[in-house]
């Protein structure tokens, strides 16, 4: 079971891989689709995303065994399962791009290019409601009702 890391857990320090990741390979798309200059690049940008969509499922197994130690995060767990499939259909599409760039501009590739704009935009929404989900069910109790160093001056008591 993914679960801790020196014990740690392993969801935030995979999340955070995932969230410098994802919005790379989002904006890397919009970069190799809509300039013509950046294309030759379009096989780095399927990497990154690969590297995330690698980093999705243990993300979402590691928050799984977060939540049987501190309980349900609300929304945040169904829309991290979203991410899963949506970051992994970006790489797909990316790779597929790949592949059709490396000899043909025919319309294919400009309906695939369109398909890979689509599909980052998703991911690019998802991965911020993902993350305001779990700040939300994270931080949402304490960041809400306490004043700046209000739990600091509890600890000198």
């Amino acid at each position: 079971m993914l679960d801790l890391v020196d014990g740690l857990p392993l969801h935030p320090l995979v999340v955070h891989a995932v969230v410098v990741l994802l919005p790379l390979a989002v904006l890397g798309t919009l970069a190799v689709v809509a300039v013509p200059l950046l294309r030759p690049f379009t096989l780095l940008v399927a990497l990154v995303a690969t590297a995330a969509a690698v980093l999705l499922p243990v993300a979402s197994e590691s928050g799984e065994a977060l939540e049987e130690r501190v309980g349900e995060p609300g929304v945040h767990a169904e829309l991290g399962e979203q991410l899963v499939v949506i970051g992994i259909a970006l790489a797909v599409v990316l790779w597929l791009l790949t592949l059709l760039r490396r000899g043909d501009t025919g319309p294919l590739t400009a309906v695939v290019a369109v398909l890979a704009v689509v599909t980052a935009l998703l991911v690019g929404v998802q991965v911020y409601r993902v993350g305001e989900s779990g700040a939300r069910a994270t931080w949402g109790d304490v960041a809400g009702t306490t004043q700046p160093g209000e739990l600091e001056d509890e600890d000198d008591d």
